[in-house]
């Protein structure tokens, strides 16, 4: 068997394409399954399985168009109580692809319908392990008390998650390759590795999660400093449970709008341009979410800060960035949240005010400083000794326990965030004079 994996990057996510003898499977595929097409055609392969290791929370795949566009068969737990067409994949059940042996153990933890994925073919063994196993750690198990079919208490999934790890992989060889769906950088874990893969028995050798605990001191290690949860986590899981649509029909479903120099009020406006051309000019009330390359995490900060179905239109920099705008937005499922795609006037003329960093060091009490990184971030030490420490993901809802009496002060840890957090609370603050200190924070560390 041929594995290739597939990586997106803003969300940390891995995809995989299995080919024997002519054939393809695909797991846990993205929502845009023009990649996976293009590599059927190289490999002259026909996509006859898709497997989803569970319902995501951080992104919508793209099972159920790939089943409608290829009549692929797509394989999941019986326990995810999936509203689409599909074959229940659980402890027991095998299907044969080409060469490949594939099998199913149910491996319950992140979520209480996870499946681990078994790849045989001659002496090589694949384990494709979605949000279980990670490199260097396991899923997280607090993303399932509100959302999907199976609501589960986390400290019930962390106990689950113990059972898998002791018990669920011991009759597997040390050679065995793990390929998990996420890495370093997902919110679907914590304290992941950079690598893409691994073994099993380095998994055994160098896991926390593998060594000899009890199962009271593995439930506090994995419930402790988990991330925060975005909004549109569990609006995702049940987007997957249900069945996504087709995303090129919804994404190119959306108005585009050019030189506009004005929007209705009561509408979010969600600016993806770079923050020194949203403070050269925005409409008023705008969040400059930034999306200037991949390494911006637009998407994670987009379903952080803007709601699941709350409209809002769409400013991009210009009608090259309309596809790639359309397309991370549609990876979060929220591409028919969007009123309209717009491009700005140049007659746009609301500014954002530019900070005086020299006053601003010589005279930090005559501020107020909003530090908008995470809570773990916090924990691990302020960076100025006096800020207002509200999460970026909670700043729309928390803005009234920030005193506006003095000029604010925004930062996070490197300028990403802060470009996001001003521009909240500028809107909020319309007497009060709001600066982003931006990637001058370093100056500060």
């Amino acid at each position: 068997m041929t594995i290739k994996q597939f990586k997106d990057d803003p969300l940390a996510h891995f995809s995989y394409a299995i080919v024997s003898n002519g054939e393809m499977a695909l797991v846990d595929p993205s929502r845009n399954p023009m990649e996976y097409y293009r590599y059927a055609e190289e490999q002259n392969a026909r996509i006859v399985a898709v497997f989803e290791t569970h319902p995501h929370a951080d992104f919508v795949s793209s099972h159920m168009q790939i089943h409608e566009q290829t009549g692929a068969t797509i394989y999941v737990s019986e326990l995810l109580g999936a509203d689409y067409p599909h074959k229940t994949f659980d402890d027991g059940d095998t299907l044969k692809m080409g060469d490949t042996n594939f099998s199913a153990i149910n491996t319950p933890g992140h979520s209480p319908d996870s499946i681990t994925i078994v790849a045989k073919e001659g002496d090589k063994t694949a384990l494709f392990t979605g949000d279980t196993l990670f490199i260097g750690n396991v899923g997280r198990p607090d993303l399932r008390e509100k959302a999907g079919n199976m609501k589960a208490k986390r400290v019930d999934l962390a106990k689950q998650m113990y059972n898998t790890i002791k018990n669920k992989f011991n009759d597997l060889p040390d050679d065995a390759l793990v390929y998990p769906a996420h890495g370093a950088g997902s919110l679907c874990g914590k304290n992941m590795s950079d690598a893409s893969s691994s073994t099993l028995g380095n998994e055994r050798q160098g896991n926390w999660a593998f060594k000899e605990q009890t199962e009271d001191e593995f439930v506090e290690e994995i419930l402790k400093d988990q991330p925060f949860i975005p909004h549109y986590f569990g609006f995702n899981v049940d987007v997957n449970k249900t069945g996504p649509e087709n995303v090129q029909r919804t994404k190119w479903a959306n108005k585009l709008k050019l030189y506009v120099e004005e929007v209705e009020d009561g509408i979010t406006i969600v600016d993806t341009r770079s923050g020194e051309a949203f403070k050269d000019g925005h409409l008023h009330g705008s969040i400059n979410i930034m999306a200037r390359s991949e390494k911006d995490k637009y998407e994670t900060w987009l379903g952080a800060i803007i709601k699941p179905e709350e409209e809002f239109y769409l400013v991009i920099e210009s009608i090259d960035n309309l596809e790639e705008m359309l397309e991370r937005t549609a990876k979060i499922g929220y591409e028919k949240q969007v009123k309209a795609v717009i491009t700005l006037s140049d007659k746009v003329s609301e500014k954002s005010d530019q900070l005086d960093l020299e006053d601003f060091k010589n005279n930090k009490d005559n501020y107020t400083i909003v530090d908008i990184r995470n809570n773990s971030e916090v924990a691990d030490g302020k960076i100025f000794e006096d800020a207002i420490a509200v999460p970026l993901n909670e700043l729309r809802e928390n803005t009234t326990e920030i005193p506006s009496h003095k000029p604010v002060v925004v930062h996070c840890a490197g300028g990403y965030r802060s470009a996001a957090g001003s521009s909240i609370l500028d809107a909020r603050f319309e007497n009060t004079k709001v600066y982003d200190l931006s990637d001058a924070i370093n100056d500060f560390k």
